[in-house]
């Protein structure tokens, strides 16, 4: 990519004294062409200036020397209207100049109005916009396959304009995560609420992302294989482009489109073997999950103890310093670590009799005290032990129906074993219950990324049944039967492999 230069005189007009009413002035020519006007005498700038909120006092001298200066800084220029009957020489000189934006003006407001509308706005993850990436996808799609090259240009421009505002939410939210995760000196309230409310926000935004970005990058595939160069010279047609100047502006527009579908590949189909950005993005978020759900913990905790315990011993230590007398010491000591009367003194001896009431308490026999009276402050209560429930016939109904539901996985498994690669379509007729089992074969499979022959694997959740799956060849559909209803997909060429030793008692024993 060429560096980019900017022009030095071409942003001067946003700073000085004058600042404000030259992008006033470059606003009203703004609002202009917005309605095809591209041209404005003195008293039209003037009444427009009003129209986009400048309402301080401003005299013609005053205005002639704000054109003059945005036309040296080659931002307005400025030609004689001859089409006009002027009937007095003031007339004339009022009406006889017009002037407009050249193209380096329309370039100065387009990006200081795309400055200001960055900074009021805030970014965003928007699984929507995945999924009109993926609709667009498709129906450009269908439209190659029609053969109206106008809807394949619009398909196109619509596909391009969701992924400038994938590329643009997405700067903008990761900008704006990175500053919160730097965030240092907020209200704890707030600061609580929005990070939770991020958590939650970045959760929603990463479920089935992986689904949205393989339904994506096989899109992006099918349309490679039927040529991009092929899609853009359709779609050049279909744009109707006008030649204005002597240069032909389909070569500047083709290597555009060729630019903005590298893009779309790098973000979520690289074709030169690196991270597609969609799953950059995953990783993003995942940590910055990982990392608020670690400063929430910190600040529920500072919040559940307000400050340490070296602190509360250090003021501890100060009042000890400052109370003057020696019973208020003895008072603060019994109050800060619980020292009371002895709560054991009430105890007395199993038989009281074979202690005289004139006995010491040294010469006393000892009494037991209750380790609960220490932590809890109270003794023990022995009373009857409790039933113990008799769970025999519970656990043998379980062990039960977790051998009935062992033999039915091993029967669906042995069904299900294919000894080799077959078509989808060789099942016929299922059971519902061996049905449920290999479509959740078929969904792992399909859920995982394809290898480069288009090959997909998967597995159960254990590893001990592996699937693999290829798609078929002469887009073939199979047929499925089961006692609730028909099932019809792609009739995908798939091995089923099951551990080796029911593969050997299924080959003496012959499928079921």
């Amino acid at each position: 990519m060429d560096p980019i230069r900017v022009p030095p005189e071409m942003f001067r007009f946003t700073s000085g004294d004058r600042a404000g009413l030259y992008v006033s002035v470059l606003h009203a020519f703004g609002e202009a062409n917005e309605r095809l006007i591209t041209a404005l005498g003195i008293d039209d700038i003037r009444a427009r200036l009003r129209s986009v909120g400048w309402l301080a006092a401003l005299e013609d001298d005053d205005l002639t020397t704000a054109l003059d200066q945005l036309r040296a800084w080659k931002l307005v220029d400025v030609i004689q209207n001859h089409s006009e009957n002027y009937r007095t020489a003031a007339e004339y000189e009022r009406r006889n100049l017009q002037y407009s934006l050249t193209r380096q003006g329309e370039a100065a407001f387009a990006g200081v109005v795309h400055a200001m509308t960055v900074l009021a706005s805030t970014g965003a993850l928007q699984t929507a916009v995945l999924d009109a990436i993926a609709d667009r996808l498709g129906d450009l799609i269908e439209e190659l396959a029609s053969g109206i090259d106008r809807r394949v240009f619009s398909t196109l421009s619509e596909l391009e304009s969701h992924l400038d505002a994938l590329r643009g939410n997405t700067k903008q939210f990761n900008g704006e995560l990175q500053r919160l995760l730097r965030a240092e000196g907020a209200d704890l309230a707030v600061f609580h609420e929005v990070k939770a409310a991020t958590v939650a926000y970045l959760q929603e935004f990463l479920t089935n992302i992986e689904h949205r970005r393989n339904a994506i990058a096989t899109r992006i595939r099918t349309i490679d294989d039927y040529g991009v160069g092929r899609m853009h010279h359709r779609a050049l047609l279909g744009a109707e482009l006008p030649q204005l100047t002597g240069t032909d502006p389909g070569l500047a527009w083709l290597e555009h489109r060729r630019a903005r579908w590298e893009g779309l590949q790098a973000w979520f189909l690289p074709t030169d073997g690196s991270v597609p950005r969609i799953e950059q993005l995953h990783l993003v978020g995942r940590k910055a999950i990982i990392t608020l759900l670690q400063v929430l913990d910190r600040i529920t905790e500072s919040r559940r103890r307000s400050s340490s315990a070296v602190a509360d011993f250090r003021e501890l230590a100060r009042w000890f310093t400052l109370v003057p007398e020696q019973d208020d010491l003895h008072r603060l000591w019994s109050t800060a670590f619980g020292l009371s009367s002895a709560r054991h003194a009430h105890l007395a001896h199993p038989d009281p009799e074979l202690v005289s009431s004139t006995a010491a308490w040294p010469d006393a026999p000892p009494v037991e005290v209750s380790p609960l009276l220490r932590t809890a402050g109270r003794t023990e209560r022995f009373s009857r032990t409790g039933r113990v429930r008799d769970v025999s016939a519970i656990k043998a109904a379980r062990a039960e129906q977790a051998a009935a539901e062992r033999v039915e996985l091993e029967a669906a498994w042995d069904l299900l074993n294919t000894d080799g690669a077959v078509r989808l379509s060789a099942f016929g007729r299922l059971d519902h219950a061996v049905f449920e089992r290999l479509l959740d074969l078929l969904g792992r499979a399909l859920g995982n990324a394809p290898e480069p022959d288009g090959t997909r694997r998967g597995s159960t959740t254990d590893g001990r049944i592996e699937i693999v799956l290829r798609p078929p060849q002469d887009r073939a559909q199979a047929e499925l039967k089961t006692p609730r209803g028909v099932f019809h997909g792609p009739d995908y060429l798939l091995d089923i492999v099951v551990p080796g030793e029911r593969k050997g008692r299924r080959a003496s024993g012959g499928r079921a």
